[in-house]
């Protein structure tokens, strides 16, 4: 089967209900989608399927396919983060980390698809992304700060933003 993840095309063997997390993960060496509950309930494992996020935990690999995948490695890089990445270090959002990668995945659909949301339009978007370390008002004001910074791309999907294997 096919898929294109951050713009480059795979061949993957995995079979058709495999949870496209563990396609991504451990057959395309991504890893900074993580596991979290399991059932699509936390976020930790979001993805961009064109465009509008997804919890991938949950998502059979079949159903990905001939569809455009975004990690977070697509989003951006250390190197060069996207405006949302950067604003995300430049406020110091993330504590333990470990449900980052999905915010940020969520945080960057509701920008594409609304470059200017209002806090219940914010709240909404990223209801089911869970924090465990309770960081839910430094995400509000920095996805707020990204949406006031107007004609800004939150992100350009390509493949050269990090090379498999990399962890963000």
């Amino acid at each position: 089967m096919k898929l294109t993840v951050n713009g480059v095309e795979h061949d993957v063997n995995a079979p058709p209900e495999t949870p496209l997390l563990w396609v991504v993960r451990d057959l395309l060496k991504l890893k900074g989608s993580k596991f979290g509950c399991g059932a699509g309930l936390c976020g930790a494992c979001s993805m961009l399927i064109d465009g509008a996020s997804v919890r991938s935990c949950v998502l059979p690999v079949s159903a990905a396919s001939g569809k455009s995948i975004t990690t977070i490695e697509g989003i951006g890089s250390p190197e060069n983060p996207s405006p949302l990445q950067q604003a995300w270090a430049d406020n110091s959002v993330a504590q333990c980390g470990y449900c980052q990668s999905g915010q940020i995945v969520s945080a960057t659909a509701l920008l594409q698809s609304n470059p200017n949301p209002t806090d219940a339009e914010i709240e909404a978007a990223m209801q089911g992304n869970l924090c465990r370390c309770g960081t839910y008002s430094k995400i509000k004001t920095t996805i707020r700060q990204v949406a006031q910074n107007s004609g800004v791309q939150v992100y350009e999907p390509n493949s050269t933003a990090i090379n498999a294997g990399e962890a963000y």
